[in-house]
């Protein structure tokens, strides 16, 4: 678990600082802005570990994960096959939990009026509670024998992440700040709007980037014939039946992955994904210009979205 915690791009945490201090907030030391911004990190954690149990993935970054390493551990004491992976999953069902009362805790345990941190806690239990539901969309959609519509797609994303990475962060921040009503929905809507541009780069990275820029294999996600909005996108197009085709057989290795991005890219499923991030990051820069946001607040989110449309591979 520390393993797991360790590293990484820490943006969850930095956003809840951030809108700490473009909200006006002073001291963040004693403000318990640190507790909060870590209580994330810890959510983040626990989130990722039982992703990789729901995606059957037993490394992260290279090295053998939580699952991973307890399946290695079952083998060297004699497991067959299933028993090294019941104990691979049992590690890292547990794992996740822990990490995830751990978040509750810290937010429970931190120095703060009892108001704020009643409202921190509704923040993180919405954050669970959505993206709860977009995982189980995100895996139900996987299984269908039909492909679901892009709606559908874009809604699961939209859950996945956009909440607990984005918008629940940065109104943790503003809260902690004493920021208002007005400004929690303001943040709000810009945040969301934000994770759901983030998520819908990811699924560009998972079907094209390489394996240094994804940090995990090229086209880990073709490989994994995951129903994304891009393959939605390619759904629609007069090239279907040949992108389908090529998607069946992109699990065989990276040739035939690199036949899938081909047909993908040829279906120009790629360049309309491009268009609706760029769109999702348009409509999130209009709406981080909310009179009811600090100067600081809009300037904050309109650098985020400029990172986010830097990642676009």
């Amino acid at each position: 678990m520390r393993r797991a915690a360790a590293g990484g791009k820490r943006f969850r945490p930095a956003l809840v600082a951030a809108a700490y201090r473009a909200n006006g907030g002073e001291s963040p030391e004693t403000a318990g802005v640190y507790d909060v911004a870590t209580a994330f990190e810890l959510l983040h954690t626990a989130f990722v570990i039982h992703d990789d149990v729901i995606d059957r993935d037993t490394e992260r970054r290279g090295a053998p994960n939580v699952t991973g390493e307890f399946a290695a551990i079952a083998r060297d004491k004699g497991a067959d096959d299933a028993g090294a992976t019941l104990l691979g999953d049992a590690a890292g069902i547990l794992a996740g939990d822990v990490l995830l009362h751990e978040a509750s805790r810290t937010i429970a345990l931190a120095d703060l009026p009892a108001a704020t941190r009643a409202a921190l806690l509704d923040l993180l239990d919405d954050a669970v509670l959505v993206s709860a539901a977009g995982e189980l969309a995100d895996v139900a959609h996987a299984v269908r024998r039909d492909c679901p519509d892009a709606a559908d797609l874009l809604a699961a994303t939209h859950d996945k992440t956009a909440v607990y990475s984005f918008a629940a962060p940065l109104r943790a921040g503003a809260l902690l700040a004493g920021a208002d009503t007005a400004t929690d929905a303001a943040l709000g809507r810009a945040g969301a709007l934000a994770g759901l541009a983030f998520q819908l780069v990811d699924d560009l990275i998972g079907a094209f980037a390489s394996a240094g820029d994804a940090g995990r294999a090229e086209g880990a996600d073709l490989r994994a014939a995951k129903r994304t909005p891009l393959v939605a996108l390619a759904r629609e197009s007069p090239s279907w039946a040949q992108v389908d085709d090529a998607l069946a057989q992109a699990w065989t290795g990276p040739v035939a992955v690199r036949h899938a991005q081909n047909a993908l890219d040829a279906s120009g499923a790629r360049a309309r994904l491009v268009v609706l991030i760029e769109d999702t990051l348009s409509e999130a820069r209009a709406a981080a210009a909310d009179e009811a946001l600090p100067g600081e607040m809009t300037l904050l989110l309109a650098q985020l979205c400029d990172a986010i449309q830097k990642r676009i591979p």
